[in-house]
């Protein structure tokens, strides 16, 4: 009984603990949905306003983007107005210029008119009078043109044949006698010394063991030194020497360094001869630009261009019928400046024309036309005086001699290449007929460089690997025979070698 009591007790606490729990928790929520709501209204209103500002804001957007389209098409009619009004004036204009033409030539129709009036009138005048002085002078036109033209050409001729007799006395009298003693000074002057030039050179070596070391094996060292330089190498029974063959000096002289220092380094292989061929054609290079600046020092030449002295350089390694091009060039600028002081020329612009007057010898195998011409045309470029390049361009007739140098250069070119031992015409045929080869072989598409070697009985032709295949490089040699056989005129038979060379390079880092 006394356990009820506060059981019953315990019960109602808990129940009324919950309907309170409950009520408040009702309230609670009663106050969240209130909120909500408030907030939903909030945002419904806001959504509103924005709604009301955007549709504000695309009406003022279509109104602003209508105004600018109006002006547009204001502006736009604007143009189109002038521009109708502009063409509106010109076909005024035009108009008003065919008018004006028209009246022109309604003008000039009625004054050849009047001018043909006059013409007749006047041939009319000149035929009576003619026929009123045929009848007077018993004579018609042709009949006294033809006595009044022979007359005077009897009289013309009478004086001109006595002129001239009285001028060639005079200069038979003076020049011959003056021309021998010119030209004895100026031979007296200038003492040359000659040496002949060949086509061989001649390498010696330390030892006979070089030999086989220049072979290399299977002779793979002096296949690579031959394609490379282009020069043949002749290894014989002559003790401890090697014979360098090759029409083109330059290349032999290239080929003599190269394998000069090669012998002095000791290491001898493709890649060596490679690099140090290149080497000796940028030493050589600086060793023909040193034999211009030399010879126009010598010749008292100054104010030469750069590149006018690096070309002639060049003329070192070039030889005309056996004679030494430069020392030839510098031969013609001591003779011509003597000849020139003696006559009272130009004795500047004479010894310039003389040492540059073959230097188209030096770029004849790379540009067409007479060397003459060539070397006019250069030193006109690099900045020689009318005078100079007149003179250059002459020296051989291909332009006529207008002034004193002209003439003072071909007799200068005449003594120093008339003298006794100085030129060898077989010398410059043979090579010549080289350089025939290798032209020809060097006219077919893909060819990269040509040698003619062995005296000219072999033509070696290196091609570009990425231009011309192995097949195409067998029909490239059939056509290059065919041509030379074709255009060319010579002794046996000519052998054509096609080399097409692919090569493979990286680099190791």
């Amino acid at each position: 009984m006394n356990l009820i009591y506060p059981v019953l007790a315990l019960v109602v606490g808990l129940a009324l603990g919950a309907g309170g729990v409950y009520l408040w928790l009702r309230a609670q929520a009663q106050e969240d949905i209130a909120q909500a709501e408030a907030a939903s209204r909030l945002q419904l209103e806001q959504a509103r306003a924005e709604h009301k500002e955007l549709l504000l804001q695309a009406r003022e957007e279509n109104q602003r983007l209508r105004e600018e389209a109006e002006n547009e098409i204001r502006t736009a009619r604007g143009l189109i107005q002038k521009q109708e009004d502009r063409l509106a004036r010109k076909e005024e204009t035009l108009d008003r210029k065919i008018e004006q033409l028209e009246k022109r030539d309604r003008h000039f129709t009625n004054r050849e008119r009047h001018i043909e009036k006059l013409q007749q009138e006047a041939e009319k005048l000149v035929a009576d009078q003619q026929a009123e002085l045929e009848r007077i002078a018993n004579l018609n036109v042709e009949q006294a043109r033809d006595i009044i033209l022979t007359r005077v050409e009897q009289e013309t001729r009478t004086e001109a044949a006595r002129r001239i007799h009285e001028i060639e006395n005079e200069l038979k009298d003076d020049s011959d006698r003056l021309g021998r003693q010119i030209i004895g000074l100026a031979i007296q002057r200038c003492a040359s010394d000659y040496v002949a030039e060949i086509t061989v050179s001649t390498v010696q070596l330390p030892s006979e063991e070089l030999k086989g070391r220049i072979i290399g094996r299977e002779g793979r060292n002096i296949r690579a030194f031959e394609q490379i330089t282009g020069v043949d190498i002749i290894v014989d029974d002559t003790p401890e020497a090697v014979t360098l063959s090759c029409h083109d000096p330059v290349r032999r002289e290239v080929a003599r360094l190269a394998l000069t220092r090669l012998l002095k380094d000791g290491r001898i292989h493709p890649a060596r001869i490679e690099e140090v061929a290149e080497k000796t054609r940028l030493d050589l290079e600086q060793i023909i630009r040193e034999e211009g600046e030399r010879v126009a020092y010598e010749a008292n030449v100054q104010r030469l261009h750069p590149d006018l002295l690096k070309i002639l350089g060049r003329l070192k390694y070039r030889t005309s019928y056996g004679q030494n091009v430069l020392q030839h060039s510098l031969e013609c600028a001591f003779l011509a400046g003597a000849m020139a002081a003696e006559l009272g020329a130009n004795v500047q612009v004479a010894k310039t024309a003389a040492l540059l007057h073959d230097i188209g010898k030096a770029v004849d195998h790379d540009v067409q036309g007479p060397h003459a011409l060539i070397g006019a045309d250069i030193a006109r470029r690099l900045g020689c005086n009318a005078a100079v390049t007149h003179a250059i361009a002459a020296h051989h007739n291909d332009e006529e001699p207008q002034t004193v140098e002209a003439f003072l250069i071909q007799a200068a070119d005449a003594i120093s290449g008339g003298r006794p031992g100085a030129r060898r015409e077989s010398l410059d045929l043979y090579i010549k007929r080289l350089e025939a080869l290798e032209h020809v072989a060097t006219s077919f598409p893909g060819v990269q460089r040509a040698f003619a070697i062995q005296a000219g009985r072999e033509v070696r032709v290196m091609v570009q690997p990425d231009e011309i295949d192995d097949l195409e490089s067998i029909h490239l040699a059939r056509d290059v025979a065919k041509k030379i056989e074709n255009s060319l005129q010579y002794p046996g038979q000519i052998k054509v070698t096609v080399i097409r060379e692919t090569r493979a390079v990286d680099y190791a880092r």
